[in-house]
């Protein structure tokens, strides 16, 4: 394959599509959750997947495993846990089994701005997929997405 081979061409144009259609839901949601809600994609992200840990088997997460539900590098996502632990919305503590591992949970304050949030959430995802949806280059992926994890008809 060469760099002007069609094959390649047609997979960089997909990347770029994708890469797009990201860029437009993440800048719709961000602008939806600020205003709404003072709070970024990313620290919303964050709150979500730490809501979602549980005290059964598997169910803490230690920081780099956060740090790949959120898609930021482990320093990055320490940072974040820092400034929401700052605005009370984390506490973290140390592992009952484990003295060098760390775990972050959702303060009470953090899961009322979490659900107060989630709708804005949910509602600026669907605008800027109906937004997207309209434009003939992301309109595939906009299916895409929207069938991930549809229940399979029996």
């Amino acid at each position: 394959m060469t760099a002007t081979d069609p094959a390649l061409t047609a997979i960089a144009d997909g990347w770029c599509a994708l890469s797009l259609l990201h860029g437009r839901i993440e800048a719709h949601i961000e602008r939806a959750l600020q205003a709404g809600h003072g709070l970024s994609v990313r620290e919303f992200s964050l709150l979500d997947v730490l809501s979602r840990q549980h005290d059964g088997p598997g169910g803490r997460l230690q920081m780099k495993q956060v740090a790949d539900a959120v898609v930021l590098s482990q320093s990055a996502t320490t940072r974040l846990v820092t400034r929401l632990e700052e605005r009370g919305l984390l506490a973290r503590y140390l592992c009952p089994t484990d003295r060098r591992g760390i775990y972050t949970d959702v303060t009470p304050a953090g899961s009322d701005l979490l659900a107060a949030a989630r709708p804005t959430n949910n509602t600026a995802l669907r605008e800027a997929l109906d937004l997207a949806a309209r434009d003939p280059q992301l309109a595939p992926l906009v299916t895409a997405v929207e069938q991930i994890r549809r229940p399979v008809a029996a």
